[in-house]
């Protein structure tokens, strides 16, 4: 089954920086819109950044001017850029991509299993 791999999170500064990477774990068709989401304490997941596949971006109002998404269609990789981190960014970030697994195969949305980012003040 194709799942999404993320990687880059960790613990960083405030003011620091990180780069997420997110991948499919196998070859997948019709990839569509790419993104990040997070989620602190609590049920809810915001959305942080979103890429479609013509290169349209749209972002968090939290993390504008700050963070960068990025996609390379070749590798189908989803990628990160955080600058100026802050406290408030603290979170698990999740990779969101929209794909068909195989070639006959309507396109659905899929999730990474997440991966944790610290800012320390």
């Amino acid at each position: 089954q194709v799942h999404l791999v993320e990687s880059g999170g960790g613990l960083v500064q405030s003011g620091g920086s990180l780069r997420l990477s997110c991948g499919a774990s196998e070859v997948v068709f019709n990839l569509g819109t790419m993104g990040w989401f997070r989620q602190a304490e609590g049920p809810e997941r915001q959305l942080v950044a979103q890429i479609s596949r013509t290169g349209n971006t749209n972002y968090g109002d939290s993390v504008k001017g700050r963070f960068t998404i990025s996609r390379d269609e070749a590798k189908r990789m989803v990628f990160l850029q955080m600058d100026n981190l802050k406290p408030d960014d603290t979170a698990v970030y999740y990779c969101n991509a929209n794909f068909s697994p195989a070639k006959l195969d309507g396109q659905s949305d899929y999730w990474g299993q997440g991966t944790r980012v610290t800012v320390s003040s």
